[in-house]
């Protein structure tokens, strides 16, 4: 077959040309920024990290964001799902790591909590072929439930932003959200091509130069940061495994396990190109390893970015080359803070106002997978009800289970969970049954 005959690329293998690269991934790092250091923010605190060890353990966290997200995106062998896919720490694993930390506080702590998520890794990749198996119980119904209970549990933290993580919104807080929204809209609207495609990029920008002369920019970031750092293996602590420990960063990976399925679901949904078994397998043996090899270098548990998935929509950039670019900058960034600090510019009511916009659309793209359910049947419209109440629950009132097993908590505090296990079950049960009766009704009649 000559090259002229050779069929065109999917979209998402094509390479786009390298300004097209660049800049695509620096939107894609731009809009997980905030979401990869607030986890090893929260836990170097709480082990009582001293600034110079803590500014280091994010940049153990952006470092092995970058690899994870390579090794999705490019893959070797049978570990990643070479799909335009941002990988980082996550935030489901703090809770029990800082339950971890509290509970071995006078020893090496840290050391405790890489060993048990170095063993949760390990264990993610020997299950991976087992989990992706689970695919054929995600039909449309349960699939677009899951993807809007996704963007749904991001809108708060859009909220959170804009806020600054104050109580109530400042006027300034709100103004700068505005602004960013509306340029986000009008770039989205009015510009063509490329342009219009990291229209994101271009809102953070203009809400961040009209913060500048607001006083609303905090530069100390960037004036702090050293302009090369990176953790030496081991650096936090040499893995320590406790039993206790490690069951429960088992039962937080079976619940990474199944995000990261809602994830790759809907990343497929966006691209065209459906997530299958193999696929499924693939990307979460690539968390598994990503999670096992970060331990080395101070990352904690690795998953999918939603807000990523959502840019993909947003923007239509579907090339996971693109995103392999955002696994570079977040290298350099683990590599050299400075670049970090730069980033961190952005100040957070303008990260908030171009989130709901990121978030949203999200949540767009569960309602149109939805559209590919069935709604004459009343089962279908019952269990979409019933998961989306279910997965609102904790969204609506965080400390809704604040009573039960900590066990428990881990799974039905995540929204995206908890709707996801609902909307499986109720489809077990009465989903089939419910189109096989009236298949068989429907037969009868016409004979």
């Amino acid at each position: 077959m000559s090259a002229k005959q050779r069929p065109a690329p999917h979209p998402v293998d094509a390479a786009p040309p390298l300004p097209q690269l660049v800049l695509g991934g620096i939107q894609h790092v731009a809009a997980m920024y905030a979401g990869v250091v607030a986890p090893p923010l929260v836990i170097g605190a709480a082990v009582g990290l001293a600034p110079g060890q803590l500014a280091l353990l994010i940049s153990a966290a952006l470092f092995t964001a970058g690899l994870a997200t390579l090794l999705q995106t490019l893959g070797f062998w049978r570990f990643g799902a070479r799909l335009p896919l941002v990988n980082g720490v996550t935030f489901a694993a703090v809770a029990p790591i800082l339950s971890i930390a509290a509970q071995h506080h006078s020893g090496n702590a840290l050391g405790v909590v890489y060993g048990a998520t170095l063993a949760g890794g390990v264990f993610v990749v020997l299950a991976a072929p087992f989990f992706s198996r689970l695919t054929r119980f995600f039909p449309p119904v349960v699939t677009g439930t899951v993807i809007t209970l996704i963007g749904i549990s991001l809108l708060p933290v859009a909220v959170q932003w804009i806020s600054a993580q104050r109580q109530a919104a400042r006027p300034s807080g709100l103004l700068l959200a505005g602004v960013t929204l509306v340029a986000v809209l009008v770039f989205t609207r009015f510009l063509r091509g490329f342009w219009s495609r990291i229209a994101l990029l271009l809102g953070l920008i203009t809400g961040t130069l009209v913060a500048w002369p607001m006083g609303q920019v905090d530069s100390s970031t960037l004036r702090q940061a050293p302009v090369f750092g990176i953790a030496s293996p081991f650096h936090f602590g040499t893995p320590q495994f406790d039993l206790a420990a490690i069951v429960s960063m088992f039962i937080v990976m079976l619940v990474i396990m199944a995000e990261s399925t809602a994830d790759l679901l809907a990343l497929g949904e966006i691209v065209g190109r459906p997530t299958t078994s193999r696929t499924l397998a693939d990307g979460l043996r690539a968390d598994g390893l990503a999670t096992a090899v970060g331990t080395v270098f101070g990352g904690f548990a690795c998953t999918a970015f939603a807000q990523n998935i959502g840019l993909v929509g947003l923007t239509r950039m579907y090339s996971r080359y693109v995103v392999a670019a955002s696994g570079v900058v977040l290298v350099l960034l683990g590599a050299f803070p400075i670049t970090g600090g730069i980033i961190a510019l952005v100040p957070q009511p303008v990260l908030g106002g171009a989130g709901l916009v990121l978030f949203g659309s999200v949540a767009v793209s569960g309602v149109r997978t939805l559209a590919k359910a069935s709604f004459e049947h009343p089962a279908n419209v019952a269990t979409v009800a019933a998961a989306l109440g279910v997965g609102l629950i904790p969204i609506a009132m965080p400390g809704f289970y604040s009573e039960f097993p900590a066990a428990l908590q881990v799974v039905l505090n995540s929204g995206i969970s908890a709707g996801c296990v609902t909307a499986v079950v109720l489809n077990l049960v009465f989903g089939p049954r419910l189109i096989e009766r009236s298949t068989t009704k429907e037969l009868s009649s016409v004979s």
